[in-house]
Formats: C-alpha cells, sequence, structure tokens
C-alpha cells in the first residue's frame, strides 16, 4: 500500500473502516444507493452521516464519542487495496486531495457462467462477488474552509457489520477521532461456507446458510451450482421462519485438481460467486528448464505418464534485465544478513547506483541511497578498524565509491596502501599456512584489482602499475598449475592478465564450461576450489567470473552463460552472498546494458500450439513475473517453445512443467514412519492423530503431515508436546502441519500424539505424510495419503 505525507498547511483527516479489527473501507448511505443498488439497498440509512468534521470547525460531534484503540489487529492487504484502482471520488478541496486507494470490484459476471441455466432478466438474483477484507485505507482526506470533507466508495459484498474509524488534526495541532458502525445486510441472503481448498477426491457437505432478517417467514428456491467439481442436490425448496436462519447440506465431489467456482442463489433476492481451489493429492514432480530471452528457446520435456487429473501446469517465469535487478537489488541488500561481504557490497552498490541508472534510463532516489549509504558505512567502518589484508580486499571498494565522503575516501585509500604494502617480493598477496596454490592465486588476483580501484592520482596510478606487473608475473609463472575453470576466470576478470597468458587461462575457461539440454552454459566448481576467504565459491559466482573472464571472446557462449545467470538470480537473496552478488550484478551489468524495450509479449508454446501468453510494459520487466496455465496432456515428449517479441537479451526465464503422482511408500537412512489417524472424526470434536518414528539417535528430525480440507490442528496440544520436550517447534502453513522433533537418543522411541479439530463433513483426503533430516534428502520416509471419514 502507498503511504503519502501529511501535507503542510491544510486540515487533514484519515479515514478507514473496520471489520473485527480489521482495517477496511468508507461508504455512506447515499453513495452505497447509487454503487451498490438491489444487493446493498439495505445499508442506506441515516444512522451514519457520510460527511466528517475536522477539529475547530464548529462541527466536532464525532471528536467527542470513545475512541477504540485497535493495537496489532489492524491490517492491510495490499493485494485488495490499491491494487486495480477504482472506488468513487471526492469532491474537490481546496487543496489537492491525494487519489483514494482502494480495491476495483470485479466485473459483474453473465448469470449462468456457472451452470447453463439462466433466470431471465427480469428475475435474476443480484450477484456478489467482491469480498475483500481490505479495501481502504486514505491516510489523508483535505477538508473544504468548513472543516468538511466527503469520501464516496463503493462497499464490498460481504453482509456484515461495518466499523469506521475516522482520525483527524487542525492546522493548530489539535487532534481528534471517532468510531462508528454500520450494517451491511439484505432481507433476505444465503451464506455458504467454504474451506480454502479442497483435496483431489474429497467428498464434502458444504454448509450453506440462509438467513432471513424480515418480520415473515420466507420461501424461496435456493441453488447451487458448481464449476470444476460435481454437485448432487444442488437446487431445493427451502423455508426460513421470520428473524431466523437455516442450514442446508449440500454435497460436493471434487475430482480432479484445479479451480472451482460455486455459485449459491436464494430465488430472485440473493445469489453468491465464491471460489477456492482444489489441490492435487499426488507427490510432486517438476521438470524445469532455464535460458534467455534473446531468441525462441525449444525445449524437450517429458511430462509423467501417470499424472494426477488435473494436476499438469507449466509455468514460466520470466527475469529482469540488468535494470531491474539493480533496482531489486537496492530494495533488498540492507535486509540481507550482516557480514563483511555483505556490507562491502551494499556500500559499492549505494556509491555506483547513481551512474548505473543513468546509463539504464532510470533516476535514482537521492533519499533512499542516501540511507543505504548511511547504514553501510556505519557497518563497514566497524568492519575496517583493523582489517585483516582479506578484508580490506572486500571493503576498499566500496568505500572508493564514495569520492564525496571524505571519511569513506581515506577509508579506501587506507585499505588499499593495506592490500599493496602486503604483496610480497615474489608478486604473490596474502597467503598463510595450510594455503594451497589455487587459493593463494585467486587471493593475488582480488589484491590486485584492490590496488588497481585506487587510480585517482599519480601515486595511486604508479603502485597498481608496480602491482599488477608483480603480480602478473605470478600469473605467469604458475600458469601450468591452473587446471580448474574457476580460477583461470579469477585470474582474467580480476588479476588483469594479458597476452599469451590471458589466452591460455580463456581457453581453460571455455574447455571447463558445461551446457545444458535447455541452451544455458555455466561454470562447475570443482572440488576443493575454494576463494580467498577459504569458502567455496557457489556455481552462480564462478559463472559470473567466466562471464567477465571471456568478455570481448568471440569464441564464448556468452548468451547462453546470461541466461543461465539470469535464470538463477533470486530477487531478495540475489546469488548468495555479498562476493557473488558482487560478480553477479557486475556480470549482468556487463552482459545486458541495453535498455529494455517499451513493450514485450511473451508466449509458451507446447507442440506449436499457445498454452499461455503475456504483453508487459518496460515497468512490469523490471520485476520477476510469472505466468501459469493448466497444461493438460503433457504427458511423454513434448516440444516447448518460449518465444519473447522483440527479442530482449536482457531477459532470462525459467520453465516449469510441473504434475503430482500418485504417492508411494519410501524409506531411506533407516528412518521408520507410522501414522495412525482417528477411524471416525465428528465435525466440532477433537480427535487424536498418533505419530510413531524411528530413527538413528542424535538425528533431528522434521515431520510434515498434510491434514484433509476443514481439518484444524489444536494449538494447546503442540504447545504441550513443546513443553515436553518432545518436539522443538511446529508451524501451520497452506494445510500442512510440520513438527521438529528433539533428537533421540539410543534406543529411545518416539511417539507424540496431537488433536485436530474436523470442521467439515464428508470423506476427507489426508495428503502425503513425511519424515525427514533438514539438510539431508539421502535420509527420509513417507507414507502415501489416506483417507479420513467426518460425521
Amino acid at each position: 500500500m502507498k503511504q503519502r505525507s501529511w501535507m503542510s498547511g491544510v486540515v487533514g483527516l484519515g479515514v478507514g473502516f473496520v471489520l473485527g479489527g480489521v482495517t477496511l473501507a468508507l461508504a455512506a448511505g447515499d453513495v452505497i444507493r447509487k454503487t451498490m443498488g438491489q444487493s446493498a439497498a439495505a445499508l442506506a440509512g441515516d444512522s451514519m452521516n457520510p460527511t466528517f468534521a475536522a477539529p475547530g470547525s464548529g462541527d466536532e460531534g464525532l471528536k467527542r464519542k470513545a475512541m477504540k484503540s485497535f493495537g496489532s489487529s489492524n491490517s492491510y492487504d495490499d493485494e485488495s487495496v490499491g491494487s486495480r484502482g477504482g472506488g468513487g471520488r471526492a469532491e474537490p478541496p481546496m487543496a489537492a486531495a491525494p487519489v483514494m486507494e482502494v480495491a476495483a470490484p470485479p466485473e459483474p459476471e453473465e448469470e449462468g457462467g456457472v451452470s447453463e441455466d439462466r433466470n431471465s432478466a427480469s428475475t435474476a438474483a443480484p450477484t456478489r462477488a467482491w469480498f475483500p477484507e481490505t479495501f481502504l485505507f486514505e491516510p489523508l482526506v483535505v477538508t473544504d474552509a468548513n472543516g468538511v470533507a466527503t469520501v464516496p466508495v463503493r462497499v464490498p459484498d460481504r453482509l456484515t457489520q461495518w466499523r469506521v474509524l475516522a482520525l483527524a488534526h487542525s492546522r493548530s495541532g489539535a487532534q481528534a477521532g471517532a468510531v462508528t458502525s454500520f450494517a451491511g445486510t439484505l432481507p433476505t441472503y444465503v451464506d455458504p461456507v467454504l474451506p480454502p481448498f479442497l483435496r483431489a477426491g474429497d467428498t464434502v457437505r458444504l454448509p450453506v446458510q440462509v438467513v432471513n432478517t424480515t418480520d415473515k417467514a420466507v420461501e424461496a428456491a435456493l441453488k447451487v451450482d458448481v464449476k470444476g467439481a460435481q454437485v448432487e442436490s444442488g437446487a431445493r425448496t427451502v423455508r426460513v421462519p421470520a428473524r431466523g436462519s437455516v442450514v442446508e447440506l449440500v454435497t460436493v465431489k471434487a475430482g480432479g485438481a484445479g479451480p472451482v467456482t460455486l455459485r449459491a442463489s436464494l430465488g430472485d433476492t440473493d445469489a453468491v460467486v465464491r471460489d477456492f481451489d482444489v489441490w492435487a493429492t499426488g507427490q510432486p514432480v517438476v521438470q524445469t528448464r532455464g535460458g534467455s530471452l534473446a531468441a525462441p528457446r525449444t525445449l524437450s520435456l517429458v511430462g509423467p505418464a501417470d499424472a494426477q487429473a488435473g494436476s499438469e501446469r507449466v509455468r514460466l517465469q520470466v527475469y529482469p534485465g540488468a535494470l531491474g535487478m539493480v533496482r531489486a537489488e537496492l530494495a533488498t541488500v540492507e535486509r540481507r544478513p550482516v557480514d563483511v561481504a555483505g556490507d562491502a557490497y551494499a556500500l559499492l552498490l549505494a556509491g555506483q547506483a547513481p551512474e548505473l541508472l543513468k546509463s539504464l534510463g532510470e533516476t535514482a532516489d537521492p533519499a533512499a541511497l542516501k540511507a543505504l549509504s548511511l547504514v553501510a558505512t556505519q557497518r563497514v567502518l566497524r568492519a575496517a578498524r583493523a582489517p585483516s589484508v582479506e578484508v580490506a580486499t572486500r571493503l576498499a571498494e566500496g568505500a572508493l565509491a564514495h569520492p564525496d565522503n571524505p571519511v569513506l575516501a581515506r577509508l579506501g585509500e587506507r585499505l588499499v596502501a593495506q592490500v599493496a604494502q602486503a604483496q610480497r617480493p615474489d608478486g604473490t598477496c596474502q597467503g598463510g599456512d595450510g594455503w594451497t596454490l589455487q587459493r593463494l592465486l585467486v587471493a593475488t588476483a582480488n589484491c590486485a584489482r584492490t590496488v588497481r580501484a585506487a587510480q585517482g592520482t599519480p601515486e595511486g596510478k604508479q603502485r597498481a602499475a608496480a602491482f599488477t606487473v608483480r603480480a602478473s608475473g605470478v600469473f605467469e609463472r604458475y600458469l601450468p598449475q591452473v587446471k580448474d575453470g574457476y580460477t583461470a576466470a579469477v585470474l582474467l576478470a580480476e588479476g588483469a592478465a594479458e597476452g599469451a597468458v590471458a589466452d591460455a587461462l580463456r581457453s581453460r575457461v571455455r574447455e571447463a564450461l558445461k551446457s545444458g539440454a535447455d541452451g544455458t552454459a555455466w561454470l562447475p566448481v570443482d572440488p576443493d576450489t575454494v576463494r580467498a576467504d577459504g569458502e567455496m565459491p557457489s556455481e552462480a559466482e564462478a559463472t559470473a567470473m567466466a562471464v567477465l573472464a571471456l568478455q570481448g571472446d568471440a569464441k564464448a557462449p556468452l548468451a547462453d552463460l546470461g541466461a543461465w545467470l539470469l535464470a538463477h538470480y533470486t530477487p531478495g537473496l540475489g546469488w548468495g552472498d555479498g562476493q557473488a552478488n558482487r560478480v553477479g550484478l557486475r556480470a549482468a551489468l556487463a552482459l545486458f546494458k541495453d535498455p529494455l524495450p517499451a513493450q514485450v509479449r511473451v508466449t509458451v508454446a507446447r507442440d506449436g500450439q499457445v498454452v499461455t501468453e503475456g504483453t508487459y510494459d518496460t515497468k512490469a520487466l523490471r520485476e520477476v513475473l510469472a505466468l501459469e496455465a493448466a497444461a493438460p496432456g503433457s504427458a511423454g515428449m513434448h516440444t516447448w517453445t518460449v518465444r519473447a517479441d522483440p527479442a530482449v537479451p536482457g531477459l532470462g526465464f525459467s520453465l516449469a512443467l510441473s504434475a503430482a503422482v500418485p504417492w508411494k511408500s519410501e524409506v531411506k537412512g533407516g528412518l521408520q514412519l507410522a501414522v495412525t489417524g482417528p477411524k471416525e472424526a465428528r465435525v466440532g470434536q477433537l480427535t487424536n492423530v498418533r505419530v510413531q518414528v524411528g530413527a538413528p539417535s542424535s538425528l533431528p528430525l522434521r515431520f510434515q503431515q498434510e491434514l484433509p480440507a476443514g481439518v484444524q490442528v489444536d494449538p494447546a496440544s503442540l504447545a504441550a508436546l513443546v513443553a515436553s520436550g518432545q518436539v522443538t517447534s511446529w508451524d501451520v502453513q497452506d494445510g500442512a502441519l510440520s513438527l521438529d522433533l528433539s533428537p533421540r537418543e539410543q534406543g529411545a522411541p518416539v511417539q507424540v500424539e496431537f488433536r485436530v479439530l474436523p470442521t467439515l463433513a464428508g470423506t476427507l483426503q489426508a495428503g502425503a505424510a513425511r519424515l525427514g533430516v533438514p539438510g539431508r534428502p539421502d535420509i527420509t520416509a513417507s507414507l502415501p495419503p489416506t483417507t479420513w471419514a467426518v460425521r
């Protein structure tokens, strides 16, 4: 959600609606009549005045109402607030008011969109389909000369009690606020109670509540239609007493995975459309291929022959070019784990960002860069108090990137001088007991890069030239011992190798490259290969080094290396630690300097038939984009084509074909797992689930159970397991329970029990149960899905 600053010299008014402690929206009776029509006629009335007055305006009735603290119960749904625009416009105030941030309702569905049966236009029930929990937060509403402002919006289709929170302040600094409420209701309405999801194979009895708020009994036709699943006895006549309600149970069968749309209508008075998903119960199988959108890419993928119905899907992720990466790095680098390499990278990025953004057609945000520089500077200064030579090589370049900051400029010069003085008579730099020759060569190349970064003065140029000459002699002397591609790439990219030595190193880098079936290329890392800090480099860092080392080499597959590098970039994490991100961003900028086109159309086709496509502008291409679609019939070998029009070398992609196949029991590494669920559970009654585990001693174990739809865990029973020491932690996400089990002693059995609460009746599928050791895929046990009977 966007936040705007309070304007100086005007009267401001913050307005919001609250539902059960969740900040929501603002509306008034007359506005509701105009925007909601028949489905909200009951909302209009004189109980709520749509006009709010600021303190000191002469109309301060709201100020005298009691205020309540909402504390942490306030939440704002970024997806629904301001995501698509819409809503009404406020009357022009004396000063310019900001545009209201409000989620727009969906386009009305045609009657019969779920079922072929259609009511006539004169008798069709108004359909309610817009149910955001949060749809308005307006932090600045400017009042007129009388201290009055009107904010008209459309109220969602949710029938509930709305609460209005208004906060105001005046030019003189007086503050006030008020809370009021109004009811959203209809004379008679239908309210289906749906779970967040079902699993394939579920047969459930969904409750459908019919409410009558009038003083007379109502008899009407209730009809439930479902698209994407089967419904039994969906049509019937219901009789609801005056001021009463009835609950009807409708049986729904979920055959396969996929989206489901349910429409419940009550005669010609009300209709509701709600969506949920049916999840596959099988074991996920995913094939992923990556590449660059520099040209159409053709890939061969083999889908599983036993994929469960509705589980086959294709997902394309498009990764941003250089501009998108710079923006993503600036947005996330400060929040990454604190270490010397990461802090040095953040300081370097903050210093280089203005020129980088300018070269890519973007304007830097000075305030944001200043804040990033301040944080990174504080961290770097702490690390630079008594740095080792290795730490100095990391920090110097970032400090030198801020020539206008005298503290950092002096620090950078001091660090470069320290590195230069560390060069030995034989030309090597750093070194120590236990160092291999490979590590010493990489460290010497890093020192050479650091010393060459400070050439702004004649002394600096002379120092850099002398250091480079001696280092070049080292690289030439030990060239026969350079066997791996990573070390050869580092000597080329950072050590300034020249002539015949450089040609030999380029040849070794090219020979070490690997190519994938998807057309990408990368540089693997040989065992026992390390960086100057003793850590093994990642393949992403090695590939980035290869890109930098092979610049200008006509024989190098730079486009394929760039495609692999883009596909392995993750917003928020980058390519890994600070060292990998520094090298990765340099490589991306070297490869993808050209600005993105104004618009790009991306298409995914299978055997020549388009499966999904999308068109994106330059702004959208700065972020990671995703296209996803169902892909039935993908079993066996198929040819997939990913195409961008126009072709964009600076965009990478990752294509994933996923499906679910039947689970099979699996045991690896001596684990044993047994799960005993309830023989017959009842809605609203707690029931026990028992887990028995056999495992070698001293192993940290993690148990995961995919729960049936509508089944909730009992937190008290899990808290008791933690208190007893049997479980160290637990988590529930997306219908699955995870338990981290304490390491067992030799010969000690592990048995835990927890309670669950079913909320849906029917025959429900519990997903697979799994036991494993975090980080050890070779030690695992799994059980196939089971069926629960809930009465």
